[in-house]
Order: C-alpha cells, then sequence, then structure tokens
C-alpha cells in the first residue's frame, strides 16, 4: 500500500514505515501529525485517485527531526569583466516517518 500525498508545494510516494525529509512543518519533534491533501491511494484492493484531493483521506507521520540541507552554490561570473559573484543557500527540512494510510 502506498500514496501519493501534496505538502509544501510537492507531491510525495509514501508507504508505512519509510522516513522521507519534506519542507518545514511547525511540529515539535515526536509529535504525530496528520496530511489530509492525499492525491491518490493504491492498495491492493485497487487505486483511489481524487479530484483532485480524497475526501476522507489522510497520512498520519511522526516528525523525527529537524535539520538543514547541505549548502548549494550559486556563482554568477562574467568572464574577461572582473566580475563574479558568490552565494549560498541551505534549504531547512522536517524529517517525517510515515505510520499509517487511512481513506
Amino acid at each position: 500500500m502506498y500514496a501519493v500525498i501534496q505538502t509544501g508545494g510537492k507531491q510525495y510516494r509514501v508507504a508505512p514505515g519509510e522516513t522521507l525529509r519534506i519542507e518545514t512543518l511547525a511540529a515539535e519533534a515526536g509529535q504525530v501529525i496528520e496530511l489530509d491533501r492525499v492525491l491518490m491511494i493504491a492498495s491492493e484492493e485497487g487505486n483511489r485517485v481524487g479530484r483532485p484531493f480524497i475526501e476522507g483521506g489522510k497520512v498520519t507521520a511522526t516528525v523525527t527531526a529537524h535539520g538543514r540541507h547541505p549548502k548549494i552554490r550559486i556563482i554568477k561570473f562574467r568572464r574577461r569583466k572582473h566580475h563574479m559573484k558568490q552565494m549560498g543557500h541551505r534549504q531547512n527540512y522536517t524529517e517525517i516517518r510515515i505510520d499509517g494510510i487511512s481513506g
């Protein structure tokens, strides 16, 4: 059994027991959250696809940690012009463990 959920403007394929990193959520580590924007649920009985979301569908997950991704380097460079600009970016994330899928 697996589901496709939407959170943080992105879509993820999740299954019970998986751990994944999503955009930052306002939840403490160890807190149980419910993700109700379920786009699709696939099980042994068949597939259910929402329009756009499944009515009553939800995925329960536990927040395991918060952190930051590795740094991404951004370099703007103009050849022969003595011009170079460097920047860096680290995106925050929330790591969750999927506990169950219902709907």
